[in-house]
């Protein structure tokens, strides 16, 4: 069985009534609702806990590691942050959900600095499948529609993704690469955009099945990372010093 931890801040739902009306369990209690659905052995944890609910005890038993952050990326511990990266290069999955692009350990990650363009006018999104054999669409037809989500537009300033998985369009006529993967070490990384605070898009069974289908996909490879560093030689070694 797959361990599964969803982080999130948790800041939009003491404040924000809209939010808290939306997810009344918080989003990382919505979408680990839907995890645990599926059959995950899942837990969430948020910001305000003692080392943000991830301490190593949490981080060493979970394999997929879903992240959700908007308006306090800058209080996430650089500690922890490392942590969590040392657990994605050594295998461990994570899917970076809607703003998390802006989250430190995303941004550590690709190397960039992950900024965009964005409105927030509550516009149609069409989310585009590019990429129809890859196991993250699974039982995901042409294209996600979502009446009302937040815009995200290009320039997106990532690394170019090591597979493009879905494209999006929005009423205002902008475009946005919001489906990406990428390797990190013996770790998987996925990108999805949507997901908007005051929007029910996690509530839309599509998107449960793209991070669904995600979580699967990221799951690590039982094997050891390769070691690194001076190497002793395998045979031996004839007129060498």
């Amino acid at each position: 069985m797959l361990n599964v931890t969803v982080w999130n801040e948790n800041r939009h739902e003491q404040k924000d009534p809209v939010v808290r009306d939306i997810y009344p369990k918080g989003i990382h209690g919505a979408i680990a609702e839907f995890l645990k659905s599926e059959g995950f052995d899942t837990r969430t944890a948020t910001l305000d806990e003692p080392e943000h609910g991830l301490t190593d005890d949490v981080l060493n038993n979970t394999d997929v590691l879903v992240w959700w952050g908007h308006v306090a990326h800058s209080e996430v511990n650089d500690e922890i942050v490392e942590k969590v990266r040392q657990r994605v290069l050594d295998g461990m999955g994570l899917i970076v959900l809607h703003s998390g692009h802006f989250s430190k350990i995303f941004k550590t990650l690709m190397g960039t600095s992950c900024d965009l363009k964005w409105r927030e006018a509550g516009e149609k999104e069409r989310i585009w499948v590019v990429s129809p054999s890859h196991p993250i669409t699974e039982g995901i037809p042409e294209y996600i529609e979502l009446e009302h989500e937040e815009m995200y537009g290009e320039h997106f300033d990532i690394p170019q993704p090591d597979e493009l998985i879905f494209t999006s369009w929005f009423e205002g006529g902008e475009v946005f690469r919001s489906g990406c993967t990428y390797k990190r070490g013996n770790g998987k990384v996925f990108y999805f955009r949507p997901g908007h605070e005051t929007y029910p898009t996690y509530h839309n069974q599509q998107i449960q099945r793209v991070i669904i289908n995600a979580v699967k996909w990221a799951q690590p490879v039982k094997r050891e990372r390769p070691v690194y560093g001076n190497s002793k030689p395998l045979e031996e070694i004839k007129g060498g010093n």
